[in-house]
């Protein structure tokens, strides 16, 4: 099976939920799936973590790379945390029209998401540094509860997420009304000077 249409999905979750894991799965079950991940080009640019010298310049060279991919009939799977609305808004909001938008939101546990932190980073900063900027989704956005316990759990997602993208387009929950692009980005840049 293929995708139906154009697909702008925007990944948000903890580090350590299986963001990398599903966007890679994407991209190699679907020939016309791309993945951008927002950590990538902070490395590939400034080598540095977030924050980096210039978050403003590597979301904007997200939002450019993912309209370039969008018009070339590429649908989009951006890897980001994206823990926060105005994150999120920007990175759903997109010049290609009839690009459908889904935020998925990788659920959890917090004792098992300690446990894979401490592993990767002999630290729980990365949670607690999350959990700061979090924001429930707004009301206006499509999403997609993602469960990555286990591993099972993650098929069992991944076999609901892709049947969702196989067999829905043009649902008018899928073409949310988003903000303007110029106030998404000035809240963006504001919320960036905040957290730099």
């Amino acid at each position: 099976m293929s995708v139906k249409g154009l697909w702008n999905v925007v990944l948000s979750g903890y580090p350590r939920s299986g963001k990398t894991t599903l966007a890679k799965r994407l991209v190699s079950d679907y020939p016309y799936f791309a993945r951008v991940n927002v950590d990538d080009l902070r490395c590939m640019l400034f080598y540095e973590t977030f924050p980096c010298r210039d978050e403003y310049l590597v979301y904007s060279l997200i939002a450019e790379l993912r309209d370039a991919l969008l018009q070339k009939g590429y649908s989009v799977v951006i890897d980001s945390t994206a823990p926060d609305n105005v994150t999120r808004d920007f990175l759903l909001t997109t010049r290609v029209e009839e690009a459908s938008k889904l935020l998925v939101i990788l659920n959890v546990d917090k004792n098992i998401l300690v446990e894979r932190s401490l592993q990767k980073f002999g630290s729980v900063h990365p949670i607690a540094a999350y959990e700061k900027r979090w924001e429930n989704p707004r009301g206006n956005v499509a999403v997609f509860k993602f469960i990555s316990n286990t591993p099972e759990e993650f098929e069992n997602s991944y076999r609901q997420l892709k049947e969702l993208l196989e067999t829905h387009h043009y649902r008018p929950e899928y073409h949310p009304q988003m903000p303007m692009i110029r106030d998404i980005r000035r809240a963006l840049r504001n919320l960036l000077k905040k957290t730099a």
